[in-house]
């Protein structure tokens, strides 16, 4: 039976760096965001390269549901679902996905619309996505009767094996050191948005250094980050601690 790993996060979260380390393992497949699609239909959000990523996709709500929740593609024992929160927007939700692992990938709000600014594209709370891991988060908690994996991405950098150990365990897979490394270039798996802001992951092979003190934002993009710090806060006590 396939384990079927739904991984939460925001974005410019180190998510696409961690869906490179699942596909590194040999027992793995992923997806990347595979309700985008229907994001961009239900919302118009002008994202880059909407119009094509609409059209390479499935933009039905449920039939994407359907499709996470079936057969694994190529029938690997694992299945790492790369998930952003924010684009949770239409009829579909934690709930109708049975069957899944949940965990929740965070990183600082301030470091996050930062990267935003790096790219030059306009940025609202609503796209960090932390009110809809909050419910989420909540929603699992429940179900489980304790609190699912959270991850930071800040405690990845700065000891990616023994974070990933962890999370392992938490999920209830085996720890792979294949994990740490990968080739660079693109992925079939990757989506067709990877050409816009998968610059960075494709020439890497493996986690970065630990991140430097966060630039200074503009007032506005202060605002941004100052409206998700209370839901980053209240998923931060629950990270799985680094030591």
């Amino acid at each position: 039976m396939t384990v079927r790993i739904a991984m939460w996060s925001g974005p410019r979260n180190l998510s696409t760096a961690m869906m490179r380390s699942f596909g590194a393992r040999a027992d793995t497949h992923v997806t990347d965001e595979p309700f985008y699609g229907a994001y961009l239909r239900q919302t118009g959000d002008p994202q880059p390269m909407m119009d094509e990523v609409m059209a390479s996709m499935d933009c039905d709500w449920h039939g994407v549901a359907r499709s996470m929740t079936g057969p694994c593609p190529i029938g690997a024992p694992i299945w790492y679902q790369k998930h952003m929160a924010h684009h949770m927007v239409g009829p579909v939700a934690h709930d109708d996905l049975p069957g899944l692992r949940h965990a929740f990938l965070i990183r600082d709000p301030s470091r996050v619309v930062a990267s935003y600014a790096a790219k030059r594209v306009a940025v609202r709370p609503d796209h960090l996505g932390t009110d809809k891991q909050v419910e989420f988060f909540d929603r699992e908690a429940d179900r489980l009767g304790h609190a699912p994996p959270v991850i930071d991405s800040a405690d990845i950098l700065r000891d990616p094996a023994a974070m990933l150990v962890r999370l392992c365990a938490a999920l209830g897979i085996a720890w792979d050191p294949a994990m740490l490394r990968w080739e660079a270039g693109l992925r079939d798996t990757d989506g067709i948005w990877a050409s816009h802001w998968y610059d960075a992951v494709m020439t890497s092979t493996g986690f970065g250094p630990p991140e430097k003190p966060p630039p200074e934002l503009t007032p506005e993009a202060q605002s941004v980050a100052d409206a998700c710090r209370q839901d980053y806060e209240y998923l931060a006590q629950h990270k799985i601690p680094l030591s």
